[in-house]
């Protein structure tokens, strides 16, 4: 563990919200008839909000479920801040794609040539760094629909390793997207060239594309953007009258998109079903009055368009989760997207669909601050309380058991280290965030580790009393009675911190994690650096002929010295 820490350059443990400081938000949900929501809407509403919080760049947000509240934690958080995040709605926006490229500015293998049309067989697109994932969004069949009534669609995902999958999954832009499939074209599609992931000259993402109606300032920004950074613009929330630059939800593309042609309130559901025919899994959406009519009119007038202004981008929290391309209109107020999904991403697409904005509504049950000053205030404290703790077992140590209590405080300084360097590396590497009632917990586990060594100790001078053992074979033998109280002890302890642990919730659960982390570190010091310590000390003269300061003397253990036992038997 100190090889990871060092590596990792972690030599200070991330800490929670009480020590580092910031905001806790318990929000509660308000249905329509008061009846407790749906497990569903609440996992659902703890994604939003997760992806909301982490994706501006606030580190170490915590969301999660807390029965039928969700409570979010948001170290070094302002108060504002926190409550503009959890409180505003977003909402999924449609818009008209105007540029796309990959998501960083690095070459890329130039696309070969676009499939050439044909009415009976299927055209592969060509494996190349900036290939597609096709998805198809189409009008519902009916009973004279035509093959050409079929609306098919093409985005970027991610290059794949493995082009002509028909297998993977074909989500446009989805998070696991990653392979190409094969797509059946149109014989009244008009074939267009992929979208370059890179341009051939100088770099320039925007090489080959049409620019026009996009404002300068938009370009300069979609030269810039990297969408495979962290914080991509994940929470952003667009405005439905302005052009803007989005990445995709995966991080493997950028768009420039023009203004809102439709919103997601004008969405009155989506589902997630099977094709009849093929069997595939498919999304089916329904507009309202207004929302079809506007869904009708801009894929009338973007399916002529060359690509890829003929894509119409899904946008949700200011994050395009899929962009098909629309090759005819789509009147009557549904559509259908289709594509290599499986049951979990195509029901993961409909409920981003569906759910737009937050599938509940919250109120603020409480908001909770805390200043970074009084954090470090707490810490401190718990510090010194600790310090303070420790400085008070080895005084005891040291006067009760002398030469003893030096290996009583070894074990101890390895037990502290060792406990350190668990939670550093569980703070880097596992989330865990030290707070203070995980200082509580440590703090009282320095006296259930010292228990141990007193056991031990007891133990030998018993041997020693009873039996005139020699003080090797009295370590021994002391050894394989003390162990087995030592383990049942710790065993006790530790099935209370589970207990606890699981039962409660908050600080209480804290403070029993620290305690059962603890308790496993004493049975490990113990075993592997308290027992082996004092078999090594027991052939020091200094311990085994008993001296005055051993903790070991004759009358420190109520027995007579060797001398005067040989008096007395004379």
């Amino acid at each position: 563990m100190g090889a990871t820490v060092a590596l990792q350059k972690a030599f200070v443990p991330k800490f929670g919200l009480d020590l580092a400081g910031g905001t806790t938000v318990t929000l509660s949900p308000v249905t329509a008839n008061g009846k407790a929501p749906s497990q569903e809407s609440l996992d659902r509403a703890v994604t939003i909000i997760r992806q909301r919080v982490n994706g501006t760049g606030i580190s170490d947000a915590q969301v999660a479920k807390a029965n039928d509240n969700i409570v979010i934690q948001i170290p070094g958080a302002g108060r504002d801040e926190a409550l503009r995040l959890v409180s505003t709605t977003a909402e999924l926006r449609m818009r008209q794609v105007l540029a796309v490229a990959a998501a960083t500015n690095q070459p890329a293998a130039v696309p070969t040539a676009a499939p050439t049309p044909s009415s009976s067989a299927a055209a592969t697109p060509a494996a190349t760094a900036g290939e597609s994932t096709p998805a198809r969004e189409s009008a519902p069949p009916s009973g004279n629909a035509s093959p050409a009534g079929r609306v098919l669609s093409k985005a970027l995902t991610a290059p794949s390793p493995e082009p002509t999958s028909t297998s993977t999954r074909a989500t446009t832009h989805r998070r696991a997207g990653a392979g190409a499939a094969r797509a059946k074209a149109s014989p009244s599609a008009t074939p267009s060239p992929s979208p370059p992931a890179a341009s051939e000259d100088a770099g320039d993402p925007l090489a080959g594309q049409d620019t026009s109606g996009i404002e300068p300032a938009l370009l300069d920004e979609f030269r810039k953007i990297d969408c495979t950074a962290k914080n991509r613009g994940q929470g952003a929330i667009d405005d439905p009258n302005k052009q803007i630059v989005a990445c995709s939800d995966d991080g493997t593309a950028r768009y420039i998109l023009d203004k809102a042609a439709v919103q997601g309130t004008e969405i009155s559901g989506a589902q997630a079903g099977t094709d009849p025919t093929t069997g595939e899994w498919i999304i089916q959406v329904d507009f309202k009055s207004k929302g079809a009519s506007l869904f009708a009119d801009i894929t009338r007038r973007i399916t002529s368009l060359p690509a890829p202004r003929n894509q119409l981008a899904n946008v949700l929290d200011g994050v395009v989760i899929v962009a098909p391309t629309i090759e005819e209109a789509i009147p009557g107020g549904s559509a259908r997207i289709s594509g290599s999904f499986t049951q979990t991403t195509a029901t993961e697409l409909a409920d981003q669909l569906k759910y737009g904005a937050l599938p509940l509504k919250f109120q603020q049950s409480s908001v909770v601050s805390v200043s970074s000053t009084l954090g470090q205030d707490q810490l401190r404290g718990g510090l010194i309380a600790g310090a303070l703790g420790l400085i008070i077992v080895v005084f005891y140590l040291l006067l009760y058991y002398r030469g003893l209590g030096l290996i009583g405080m070894a074990s101890l300084a390895v037990a502290t280290v060792f406990t350190y360097l668990t939670v550093d590396v569980l703070s880097h590497n596992a989330g865990f965030r030290l707070s203070l009632p995980h200082i509580i917990g440590l703090v009282v586990s320095i006296g259930i580790t010292a228990d141990s060594f007193i056991v031990y100790f007891e133990r030998i001078r018993d041997e020693i009393k009873e039996g005139h053992r020699t003080l090797r074979s009295a370590v021994e033998v002391a050894w394989r009675r003390a162990r087995r109280t030592i383990l049942v002890a710790d065993a006790v302890m530790f099935i209370a911190a589970v207990v606890l642990y699981f039962l409660a919730v908050g600080d209480v659960a804290g403070f029993a994690f620290a305690m059962g982390l603890t308790t496993l570190i004493d049975i490990v010091v113990v075993f592997l650096f308290t027992k082996p310590l004092m078999s090594l000390v027991a052939r020091l003269r200094f311990f085994s002929k008993g001296h005055k300061l051993s903790g070991l003397d004759a009358e420190r253990m109520g027995r007579t010295s060797p001398a005067e036992q040989t008096l007395q038997e004379a």
